[in-house]
């Protein structure tokens, strides 16, 4: 099985409710050895940090066209003990709602939660503007796109 490292970050002018951006890098090695870096990026008007730090796991999962072993690093411990300290887990048998009532972005992790389901998913926390290369490529990624132009609603995602 093809093992894959995804560095995420997401960022918000504003948070909550401000324009914001994700940014992720996608790595491999291909059959050849040869190393394949993919980058990827999008902005929104209105959105919280949150949302993209979500929305940054999940576009990169949906690159992957077969099942990997895969590797996520990200700075937010909103994502990370989601899955570390099995708070997805409670959440789903929840009836996606949380201890203390409302669960937020119910729609992205549904789909964060069928993308880990396809793979082989390890979190693993890194902490941000501490140096680490890919998170801060990661930061400017998302940054870029929240201070971009052309920037997109943040639509809740469809039932799949």
């Amino acid at each position: 099985m093809m093992h894959v490292d995804i560095f995420t970050d997401g960022a918000a002018r504003g948070n909550p409710d401000g324009p914001g951006g994700y940014g992720a890098v996608i790595k491999y090695v291909n059959s050849e050895g040869k190393l394949f870096e993919k980058e990827l990026s999008a902005g929104y008007k209105l959105t919280t940090n949150n949302r993209m730090e979500l929305r940054a796991v999940i576009a990169a999962l949906e690159c992957l066209n077969r099942r990997c072993e895969v590797t996520i690093y990200s700075d937010s411990q909103y994502v990370v003990k989601a899955f570390t300290e099995k708070w997805l887990e409670g959440w789903k048998k929840k009836g996606w709602k949380r201890s203390g009532g409302e669960l937020l972005n119910v729609d992205l992790w549904k789909r964060l939660d069928r993308l880990t389901a396809a793979h082989d998913c390890t979190f693993c926390w890194v902490k941000g503007h501490a140096g680490h290369p890919e998170n801060e490529r990661c930061d400017r990624l998302a940054t870029s796109a929240a201070d971009g132009d052309n920037l997109l609603d943040d639509e809740l995602l469809p039932e799949e």
